[in-house]
């Protein structure tokens, strides 16, 4: 346990990530020891060996364990065991040649823009304060892609209407500037404006509840997941649909892919490259229906 505690603080404080990385790995780590510990004469993580890993992996998928999971837990152990090996504990990694189960990727889920527009054209009171905090909240997650987690985090003081933009704190403690229209402006404004009267009292957080305390993640999720209901089918509708929503309404409609990067706080270019495919989708689709000769007698072409 003191080396798995070891590298837990070294990945909060030393490398920045976020807490909900350091209980992940928290979690698939004890659970990995505790795996060790029962067998017979029980084993160190740091004297595990590769026979270990790849028994407990075919443990996990007898349970059921799904593959994404699996994977997820090999690369907790592969970033620990490099920890190990700077430390000078283990001369070799025991993940040296596992190769991770094959994970099925799916595209991701989207609302369509119409759909959006069923909601986000709604009308609210200029005097419904709970009305327009929960308007606010579904434009901002559709028009900026912001994780539910940096809506949430969202200070007073990080929403400036002058320069129309949202400082954002993303993972990794990383922050980026968020550019948004005159529109949303309008209704920032009037949603500070019903605030201060249905609140009172001036709160550091920028989206507040009715009794004037920050929002919590559940709620974004719940309100979001009831009003996506209203408009769409799909099964999944969570705050996370918006953002896979704000990513490839800008990519149908010419945005490039690195400016998309950029305003979603991507690392790396291969997270954004996911959503051409939802875009080449989407043109497949268009053209069946659209073409005169996509749909000829006896089937579908270009298929």
């Amino acid at each position: 346990m003191k080396w798995i505690e070891s590298f837990l603080r070294y990945v909060r404080y030393e490398k920045n990530y976020s807490s909900h990385t350091v209980l992940s790995y928290k979690h698939d780590l004890s659970q990995f020891e505790n795996y060790l510990s029962q067998l017979e004469g029980g084993v160190a993580p740091e004297v595990a060996e590769r026979d270990h890993v790849r028994d407990w992996a075919a443990s996990l998928m007898e349970e059921g364990v799904s593959t994404r999971t699996v994977a997820r837990k090999f690369s907790a152990l592969r970033t620990f065991y490099r920890y190990l090996q700077k430390q000078g504990v283990v001369a070799e990694s025991p993940m040296r040649d596992i190769v991770p189960p094959k994970i099925h990727k799916s595209l991701p889920s989207f609302v369509r823009p119409a759909e959006m527009d069923l909601l986000l054209d709604e009308k609210v009171s200029d005097d419904d304060f709970p009305a327009l905090r929960d308007h606010l909240i579904l434009s901002i997650l559709y028009m900026t892609g912001m994780r539910r987690a940096e809506l949430v985090g969202l200070l007073d003081a990080d929403v400036d209407t002058r320069a129309m933009q949202f400082k954002v704190l993303g993972k990794r403690n990383k922050q980026r500037l968020v550019p948004f229209g005159r529109e949303m402006k309008a209704e920032i404004d009037t949603y500070r404006a019903a605030r201060k009267r249905f609140v009172g009292e001036e709160s550091p957080s920028f989206l507040v509840r009715d009794d004037g305390e920050p929002l919590y993640p559940q709620y974004v999720y719940r309100l979001v997941n009831r009003r996506l209901s209203e408009v769409t089918t799909l099964s999944r509708r969570s705050p996370h649909v918006l953002r896979h929503s704000f990513a490839s309404a800008l990519l149908n409609d010419g945005a490039e892919l690195n400016s998309v990067k950029e305003l979603l706080g991507h690392q790396s270019l291969a997270s954004t490259q996911v959503y051409t495919h939802i875009t080449f989708e989407e043109l497949k689709r268009d053209y069946k229906q659209a073409h005169p000769r996509a749909i000829k007698k006896g089937g579908h072409y270009g298929s």
